[in-house]
Parts: C-alpha cells; sequence; structure tokens
C-alpha cells in the first residue's frame, strides 16, 4: 500500500462577509396574472456538485423552472457537461468557497451532491453564508461532523434536508403508523438488508502513475481528504468504497432503509454494536486485509434500548444480499423487514412498497 500522510488537518475555507444592503422592489403574484410565478416568489438556488446524482437533484429543485438555478459548481468539466448546458445563464465554479464568496448574493439555497467526504466543509460554508441546504446521503464522513452540522442549523436558523428522498413521502409515515399505533404489536427484531456494495471494496490501494485528466481539478476533488497521487480507481463513483472519501454501504443504502424503522421505533444512540465482516484471501489460506478500502461484505447487530411504552430492538444490518437469511423476503435489491407480536412490517425499496402480514407467513 502506499505511504499515507498523517496531515488529516480540516482545509480552511474562505469566510464569507454579510450580504451587502441593496434597494429592491417586490412585484406581488395578482400584478402578474394567473399562472404566474413572481420572481420574488422563486427560490435561487446553487449546485456544489453538477454530475451524478446532481443530474437528478438539479432539475427537480428546477422544477420546470418554478425555481431558479443560479450558480453550479464541479470540480470535474466532465461531470458538469450536461448541467451547463441546461442552464447556460448559471456561472460556473471549480472551487465552492469562490462561488459562494462571489455568489453570495445571488443564492437563498445550496444543493449539495458530491463525494462524501466533503459534505461536511461544504455544508457548513454555506450554513455559515446563510444559506439553506440540501446534502445528499450521508450527511457527513464521521459522527462529529454530523453533530457540528446540526448545531450549525440550529445557530444560523435556515432550512435544511439531507437527501433521504424516501422518507420524503407518505408510505414512510404508513409505516410508522402502523407501528406505533400497535397494529403489528411489539417490534423486537429489525432486519435491514442491500445488495451494495456494487463497487470495489475489500481491496488494495491503488499504484501506478497516472496523468491527471485536463478537466479535473484533483487537488479540489481531494479537498479534506489525504494527500495522494490521482487514480482512476477512485472516481467518479466508486470512491464509496474507499475510506477516506466514502461510507461504504452503510452509509451509501442505510441512511434509505435505516431510516424508516428509526423513525417508526423511535430509536436513539444504541446500547451495544458487533459486527462481523468478509474476508479476503490472495492465496491458499492467506488472509488479507485492507485497510484503505471497506470490508467487501458485512453483518451487524445493532441493539436499542426500551423507549417509551416501545420494548428493546434488536436491529440487523446486512451489506450484500448473500449475507441476508431470509430469502423469500430479499426480493428486493434493499429495504427494511419489522418483525413483532401480532405480524410483520416490510417496508419495500425506499419505502415505496409496504406489505403488513400476520407472524405465521
Amino acid at each position: 500500500m502506499p505511504a499515507r500522510t498523517k496531515n488529516n488537518s480540516r482545509r480552511k475555507f474562505i469566510q464569507h462577509t454579510a450580504l451587502a444592503a441593496s434597494g429592491f422592489f417586490i412585484v406581488p403574484r395578482y400584478v402578474l396574472g394567473k399562472g404566474y410565478t413572481a420572481p420574488s416568489d422563486k427560490l435561487n438556488i446553487a449546485g456544489i456538485g453538477v454530475g451524478g446524482k446532481a443530474e437528478v437533484n438539479l432539475p427537480y429543485a428546477f422544477n420546470k423552472g418554478s425555481d431558479n438555478i443560479v450558480a453550479l459548481c464541479d470540480v470535474d468539466d466532465r461531470q458538469a457537461v450536461n448541467g451547463r448546458k441546461r442552464w447556460p445563464k448559471a456561472p460556473y465554479y471549480k472551487d465552492f468557497r469562490q462561488m459562494l464568496e462571489k455568489e453570495s448574493k445571488n443564492i437563498d439555497a445550496v444543493i449539495i451532491t458530491t463525494p462524501d467526504h466533503m459534505h461536511f466543509v461544504q455544508a457548513m460554508a454555506a450554513l455559515q453564508s446563510g444559506k439553506h441546504v440540501y446534502c445528499e446521503k450521508p450527511l457527513t464522513h464521521d459522527i462529529y461532523e454530523a453533530r457540528m452540522l446540526t448545531r450549525a442549523a440550529a445557530k444560523y436558523k435556515v432550512v435544511t434536508q439531507m437527501g433521504n428522498q424516501g422518507s420524503s413521502g407518505d408510505d414512510t409515515r404508513l409505516i410508522e403508523t402502523w407501528v406505533q399505533d400497535g397494529i403489528i404489536g411489539d417490534v423486537h427484531t429489525v432486519h435491514v438488508w442491500t445488495n451494495r456494495p456494487t463497487w470495489p471494496q475489500g481491496v488494495p490501494a491503488p499504484t501506478g502513475k497516472h496523468s491527471v485528466p485536463k478537466e479535473l481539478d484533483w487537488e479540489l476533488w481531494l479537498g479534506t481528504a489525504p494527500s495522494r497521487e490521482y487514480n482512476p480507481a477512485y472516481l467518479p463513483a466508486i470512491w464509496r468504497g474507499w475510506v477516506d472519501f466514502g461510507t461504504g454501504s452503510l452509509g451509501d443504502m442505510g441512511c434509505h432503509f435505516i431510516d424508516v424503522p428509526y423513525r417508526a421505533l423511535k430509536l436513539g444512540y444504541p446500547v451495544a454494536v458487533e459486527t462481523s465482516v468478509g474476508s479476503v484471501y490472495t492465496g491458499f489460506f492467506e488472509e488479507a486485509i485492507y485497510t484503505d478500502s471497506y470490508p467487501p461484505s458485512a453483518k451487524t447487530h445493532i441493539q436499542f434500548p426500551a423507549r417509551e411504552n416501545m420494548p428493546a430492538v434488536e436491529m440487523v444490518w446486512y451489506a450484500l444480499l448473500n449475507c441476508f437469511p431470509m430469502k423469500k423476503w430479499a426480493n428486493t435489491t434493499a429495504g427494511s423487514f419489522l418483525k413483532a407480536q401480532r405480524g410483520r412490517s416490510w417496508p419495500g425499496s425506499l419505502a415505496v412498497t409496504q406489505r403488513c402480514c400476520p407472524p405465521e407467513k
């Protein structure tokens, strides 16, 4: 494995000045007539990260023109091609700090769709600039960062949301109602599974010399991560499997499927966690441990204490479907399964399919 730098300090980002006072005139909606949206009623949205999942997030936010996309930022011009074509008038930046500084007066909210390791510094910079923030899941790269963002959101009094799309719908509320109204009885066990990783994990750090693509600013892509040579094994998308950049299957899909039972069962912090991971062999009985990437599979038991009038719960997380023992329920690539005294509830993929059945089935 290549040597890793000890310099893990967070890079300093630019402090932002307060908005300059300026005169303006708001046109009332009724003046424009029926079917028109007053400019003052539109959100001005900036995108940090323009490719990948941002090609879903930004068009949804734009919503056929009900709101404005006023600035774009991506460290890789290749990822930004479609977004720049769609909103050609939006100023384009590679450094999010420069965008927030230069476009601050034009931005109401920021959508962050970047690798996990950059979520914290980008979201914190936006919050400190007084911007509302929608940040893709997982919210941060580690627990401490999440706590700091939670405090910042309260301090700066802005609207925030994590990109947990399934939990924005009515189906999640349906599961909460079933559980909290006692329809299936006391839930004692929860199984949550995913077919991921669907990218390399349990692999050694890449080696070899590679030229940095001219469209990519490699140093900006590394951001807060330890310095290293560019390698195409890190991006795009496959950064999820590398410890310095992503959060593996748990951060990628656990945010979706653990969230449903977490809300329904009013779970808080666990009291115990135990995990076992898949092994990697490089030869006959020659086990390898690669600390730069996450294990190829995992099974994790999480114990939660009793809450209010609800009993203690064991949650079992399965990263990779071949770890999941309940094959007749695993006909989706991911989901969660709640076992209770009088029945079972199965929130399907992204909580858009539910089943409630008696315990014998």
